[in-house]
C-alpha cells in the first residue's frame, strides 16, 4: 500500500499503532477501537494469526472449565503479576467473549473449552470482521526492524513490500509473541532492539516441547510414534517441590512428546538446567523423571498380580495379561531398569510405579509450542506500559510467564492484550 495511505491519518487523532497481529495484538486492538480511537495493525506475515489458526486445526481450545481458584495456579510464579488481569477476563468472561461473536462454546471430558465445530477459522473470521466494523485497518507484510538510535520518539522502523517505512506513533502495544513457531512469525526478533533500548528481557526458552532420551536403536525403531496412555509422570523440581500429572505421552525416534510431557516441560527443563537428579527407585539408577505405568493402582495391588500362578507366560505376556500393560512397558523397564530381577515381584511393582527416564534436554524452542522468557514482569506497569519507554505497551507471550496447553496460553494471551489496550487508552486520556 502506498505510504500515503499508511500515513493518512486525522491530525486531530491520535496515531496508535498495534505490531503483531496474533490474538493479544487483535484483542488489544478491538479494545482501543472500541473506545473510539483509530487503530492500525502491523503484522510480518502475509495475514493475521497464523499460529491461532494453526494451533485450531487438531480442535481449537480457547480456554479451561475448571475452578478459577486452581486456574490461576498453572501459570506457576508468575500468578501474583497475571492473575489481576486474568480477573478482568476470567475463563467465563472469555466464553461471553466469544458468544458476543456469534461462536457458541462447550466444555469437553477433560474440561477444556472448545467452540462449536472446534475449529478456529470461523471465530477468527467472525472476529476480524467486528475489527472491521469499528475501523481497525491491518497491514500485513511489515516486519518492525526497530528504532533508530534505539529511540521510539524517532520513528519505527518497517519493513514492508515497498521499501523501508519509518513511521511514527502516539501509542504502540507490541504484540510480536515468543520464540517458537518462527516460519508463522513468532521469531524472538525483537529482543535485540528492546535489549538495546534499556528494556529488560529474559532469553527466550522452550516451553510445552518434548524432551531428548538417548534410547536405544530397538526401542527408536520398534516403538517410536507409540502413545502411551493413562500413565502418570512425577518430578523433583529444583527447589524440592513434587510435581505429578497424569495423563497421555508419546515415545517419539528422539524422546518424549505429548500434553503430560508439556504439563511438566517448566519444571523438568529448569531441572536439566541444573543437572538436579530424584532418589532413585529400587533396582533402578537415579532419573530426573519418574514414569508410573498404573497410576491409579498400589504397588500392593501390582505385587499380588504378579505373584499369580504365571503358567509358563514370558515375562512380556505378564505384564500384557496380568497388568493389561501394552508391549512397550516390557521394553522400557529392560532398557531403564537393566538390573531388575524378573522373578521378584515386589521390585517390579516399584520399577512399574516409579519407572526412571533420562531426558538430557528439551527440544530446540523452533519446535516447542510456546516460550519462556521475554519482557520481565517488572519491567512494565500494572497497564502492561514499559516503564523505560512512555507509551509502548507489550501483551502477550513476549511477556515473561509461561503456562500448560489446556487454554491457558490462549487466555492469558488475551487478557494481557485486553490489559495493554485498556493502559492505551487510559494513556491517551492522559
Amino acid at each position: 500500500m502506498p505510504e500515503s495511505v499508511i500515513a493518512a491519518i486525522d491530525a486531530r487523532q491520535p496515531s496508535i499503532a498495534v505490531i503483531g497481529g496474533g490474538p493479544a495484538g487483535l484483542m488489544a486492538a478491538e479494545v482501543i477501537a472500541g473506545a473510539g480511537h483509530g487503530v492500525q495493525v502491523f503484522d510480518a506475515m502475509p495475514s493475521v494469526a497464523r499460529k491461532f489458526l494453526l494451533a485450531g486445526v487438531g480442535g481449537m481450545n480457547i480456554t479451561h472449565g475448571e475452578d478459577y481458584a486452581t486456574f490461576v495456579t498453572r501459570y506457576g510464579p508468575a500468578q501474583r503479576a497475571l492473575q489481576p488481569i486474568l480477573d478482568d477476563l476470567a475463563p467465563h468472561q472469555l466464553r461471553e467473549w466469544i458468544h458476543g461473536l456469534g461462536i457458541d462454546t462447550f466444555v469437553g471430558s477433560s474440561k477444556r473449552v472448545f467452540p462449536a465445530g472446534m475449529k478456529a477459522a470461523p471465530l477468527l473470521r467472525a472476529w476480524l470482521q467486528r475489527l472491521r466494523g469499528l475501523g481497525v485497518v491491518v497491514y500485513p507484510r511489515h516486519r518492525w526492524l526497530g528504532w533508530p538510535s534505539s529511540d521510539p520518539q524517532q520513528g519505527w522502523r518497517f519493513e514492508s513490500p515497498h521499501g523501508a517505512r519509518l513511521l511514527k506513533f502516539d501509542a504502540v502495544v507490541l504484540a510480536l509473541g515468543g520464540g517458537s513457531w518462527p516460519r508463522l512469525g513468532s521469531d524472538g526478533q525483537w529482543c535485540a532492539p528492546l535489549r538495546a533500548a534499556g528494556v529488560e528481557v529474559q532469553r527466550l526458552r522452550p516451553s510445552n516441547c518434548g524432551f531428548e532420551i538417548a534410547w536405544s536403536d530397538y526401542v527408536r525403531q520398534r516403538f517410536a510414534g507409540t502413545p502411551i496412555k493413562h500413565v502418570g509422570l512425577s518430578l523433583t523440581d529444583i527447589r524440592g517441590r513434587q510435581w505429578r500429572r497424569t495423563g497421555e505421552l508419546v515415545v517419539s525416534a528422539y524422546g518424549i512428546e505429548g500434553s503430560l510431557v508439556y504439563a511438566l516441560s517448566a519444571p523438568l527443563r529448569d531441572l536439566l538446567a541444573v543437572s538436579t537428579t530424584s532418589a532413585p527407585a529400587a533396582s533402578c539408577p537415579a532419573a530426573s523423571l519418574w514414569l508410573d505405568w498404573l497410576p491409579e493402582r498400589p504397588v500392593k495391588d501390582i505385587e499380588a498380580r504378579l505373584q499369580e500362578s504365571r503358567n509358563g507366560m514370558s515375562f512380556a505376556n505378564v505384564l500384557r495379561r496380568k497388568l493389561h500393560l501394552p508391549a512397550i512397558a516390557g521394553a522400557l523397564l529392560k532398557e531403564n531398569c537393566p538390573d531388575l530381577d524378573r522373578a521378584d515381584a515386589h521390585a517390579i511393582a516399584r520399577a512399574l510405579k516409579a519407572m526412571p527416564l533420562h531426558p538430557c534436554a528439551p527440544r530446540p524452542l523452533e519446535e516447542a509450542i510456546s516460550s519462556a522468557g521475554g519482557v520481565s514482569l517488572d519491567a512494565v506497569t500494572d497497564d502492561l506500559m514499559l516503564e523505560s519507554l512512555p507509551g509502548v505497551f507489550v501483551a502477550g507471550e513476549m511477556l515473561d510467564w509461561e503456562a500448560p496447553t489446556g487454554g491457558y496460553l490462549l487466555t492469558a494471551c488475551l487478557a494481557t492484550g485486553k490489559r495493554a489496550g485498556e493502559g492505551v487508552v487510559r494513556w491517551l486520556g492522559k
